[in-house]
């Protein structure tokens, strides 16, 4: 017999039974379907020990990494320690160290915190104002020694969040940041495997932070970074990607606009359909998206018909408020 913790209760695990067994007998609330491993829907995360082989069977590798398994197939082996899905965010206060624009509507936001960071570049956070409202953002930097996140903020239309960020949070602010998210990360495996990197506007942000990780790691494999707007003016770190392009022969950046005034140096288009055409093949490819959601669903079921595996195609799905 083991023990369940969630929090600050204690559950029994009776031989022969899973960790989703133990909760609905004691009627804790917790998603579940098919209890056969298949829909996912019962997937919670162990905060300690890594869980039983058999209970991670086929979720992606970023999920295992996080120490996400299926409850219906998690037959305990030690004591665990759980989150539930809906457990409420443990939020920690960080200070702004940076505050300043990458271009004329997107800011670069980079928060330091006292503490050591557990994240991986890629992932998401939801940064909280003092009246409660919370929004989610991609980190866009990887880990590093400053113990910093680094993200960027498009200005939106009647934005409140948004415009909250550009017009009063200055250098030296505190504010409240949940613990990362998501598992649209890169894993340094397989290093000769293609990436193939596609985002539109502030999508650049976690593809930044992945394509950052896979060469810090020496991925040796060809990437391709597609990045695309309406207008030249809503690109950013052009020039930065450009060098880091010409200091690593197997990184290819693809700047692309769907405007009419389209100046050399650039490839016209929507970024989704100039990417989807530089490949007639993505059979063995890791493939990441970033963007509006129409997009990135539509980027996935085409990669998965042009040959890429399901659990090589990352995009989170999480959707930023109009307001």
């Amino acid at each position: 017999m083991y023990k369940i913790t969630i929090e600050d209760k204690v559950y029994a695990c009776q031989p022969e039974e899973t960790v989703l067994d133990t909760l609905l007998r004691e009627n804790v609330a917790i998603p579940y379907a098919c209890k056969k491993g298949t829909c996912h829907s019962c997937m919670v995360r162990s905060i300690d020990i890594a869980p039983p082989a058999i209970a991670q069977a086929g979720l992606k590798d970023t999920l295992k990494k996080r120490k996400h398994f299926l409850a219906c197939q998690c037959y305990p082996e030690q004591d665990m320690t759980i989150r539930l899905p809906d457990q409420s965010e443990f939020y920690t206060d960080g200070t702004v160290v940076v505050n300043e624009m990458l271009n004329r509507n997107t800011l670069l936001l980079v928060i330091a915190f006292k503490d050591a960071l557990e994240f991986n570049a890629g992932q998401f956070v939801n940064l909280q104002r003092p009246d409660g409202l919370t929004r989610s953002y991609s980190i866009a930097n990887i880990p590093q020694a400053s113990n910093t996140l680094e993200f960027h903020i498009r200005r939106l239309p009647n934005g409140k969040f948004s415009n909250w960020l550009h017009d009063e949070i200055k250098a030296g602010d505190s504010i409240a940041v949940s613990e990362p998210r998501g598992h649209c990360f890169y894993l340094p495996e397989r290093h000769e495997q293609g990436l193939l990197l596609v985002g539109t506007g502030t999508g650049l942000a976690p593809l930044a932070g992945i394509l950052t990780d896979a060469l810090s790691h020496g991925h040796s494999g060809p990437i391709y970074l597609f990045h695309g707007s309406r207008e030249v003016e809503d690109l950013y770190r052009i020039e930065e990607l450009r060098q880091l392009a010409r200091q690593h022969p197997n990184f290819h950046y693809i700047p692309c606009l769907s405007g009419e005034l389209v100046p050399d140096g650039f490839t016209q288009g929507r970024t989704h359909e100039v990417a989807l055409a530089a490949f007639a093949d993505l059979k063995g490819w890791r493939v990441f998206f970033c963007g509006h959601p129409d997009m990135v669903n539509q980027m996935k079921r085409m990669a998965f018909l042009k040959g890429a595996a399901s659990k090589d195609i990352y995009a989170d799905a999480f959707v930023i408020s109009p307001n």
